[in-house]
C-alpha cells in the first residue's frame, strides 16, 4: 500500500487581518471538503508562522494529509471546497504561495 501524501502550502500574506480570513477559509474547507459525499482529507492543520528570519516572508502555513496521491490531485483540481478557498486567497493580498507535497520515507512520533 502506498504511503499517505502530505501537502504543505505556505503563504506570504502581510496583513494579520487577511491571515485570519485565510484561517477562516481553511476552517470552512475542513468542514466541507468531500469526495464522493464523504470527508477525504486525513488531517488539516493551519496557522501563522513564527516571526523568524528562516520563514523568508511566509506568514501562514497549511499542512494537509491525504490517503493517496490521487486524493491530493482531486483536492487540487476538483474539490469544490478547495476551489472556494483558492478564490478567496486571491482577494487577500498574497505576495507569494509555495506548495510542496511528498510521500514520507521517514516517520517518527513521540509516545504521546
Amino acid at each position: 500500500m502506498a504511503s499517505k501524501t502530505i501537502r504543505v502550502t505556505m503563504f506570504k500574506i502581510p496583513s494579520k487581518e487577511n491571515q485570519q480570513k485565510l484561517l477562516s477559509l481553511y476552517k470552512t474547507l475542513s468542514q466541507t471538503a468531500k469526495k464522493d459525499g464523504k470527508p477525504y482529507i486525513l488531517s488539516l492543520e493551519a496557522g501563522p508562522a513564527h516571526d523568524d528570519v528562516r520563514s523568508q516572508g511566509y506568514t501562514l502555513i497549511a499542512k494537509s494529509e491525504f490517503r493517496t496521491l490521487e486524493d491530493m490531485k482531486f483536492y487540487d483540481a476538483e474539490c469544490e471546497a478547495h476551489q472556494t478557498l483558492k478564490a478567496g486567497v486571491k482577494t487577500l493580498g498574497s505576495e507569494g504561495i509555495m506548495t510542496v507535497y511528498f510521500n514520507p520515507e521517514v516517520s517518527a512520533a513521540a509516545g504521546v
